[in-house]
């Protein structure tokens, strides 16, 4: 395969991926929060972590399609990123803490809230800290491997583009 069909399949499947975090958070954000009796407070305590990383991470996989296999994320977006990673941490910890100021009475309610939190945790490990994310035919192989999500190994080799003259070397 061409240096240019290689870059085209990642283009699309960044596409994909990108799309498919957005949507994602849409639906979370839309249809959670109706399905039933939860807690308004705590449910949104949960769901505000996951919705804000998952539209980074679709945000994210769409810009990537413009350096996809030809450059390096731009050193503007790389420390964007690296804020995005200390803010979300601050995130689901306050999340947290708003889930057990209100936590739901009901057994169900409380189980609903705690996975919902619990993934937004998931997802921010999968983009910040190791991946987590494979096929489920090869999920229990491949994440014993403890591989570096892409995101930060663009954060790792962001380069200064255009509009970065000037800019500070990235800090890691």
């Amino acid at each position: 395969m061409t240096d240019a069909g290689g870059r085209e399949v990642r283009r699309r499947k960044y596409l994909r991926l990108g799309l498919g975090e957005l949507a994602a958070a849409v639906v979370f954000a839309v249809v959670l929060p109706r399905l039933g009796d939860q807690d308004q407070r705590a449910i949104w305590c949960a769901l505000t972590p996951l919705i804000v990383v998952l539209l980074q991470a679709g945000s994210y996989w769409l810009l990537a399609r413009g350096w996809a296999a030809r450059g390096a994320m731009p050193t503007s977006l790389a420390t964007l990123y690296r804020g995005f990673r200390w803010a979300d941490a601050l995130l689901l910890i306050g999340g947290l803490v708003g889930v057990l100021l209100w936590l739901p009475a009901e057994g169900r309610s409380l189980v609903v809230v705690g996975a919902i939190w619990a993934f937004g945790l998931i997802e921010y490990v999968n983009y910040f800290v190791v991946r987590l994310a494979y096929p489920v035919g090869r999920w229990a192989r491949s994440v014993r491997q403890w591989r570096t999500p892409q995101l930060v190994q663009d954060l790792r080799t962001a380069q200064p583009g255009p509009s970065d003259a000037g800019a500070a070397p990235p800090l890691e």
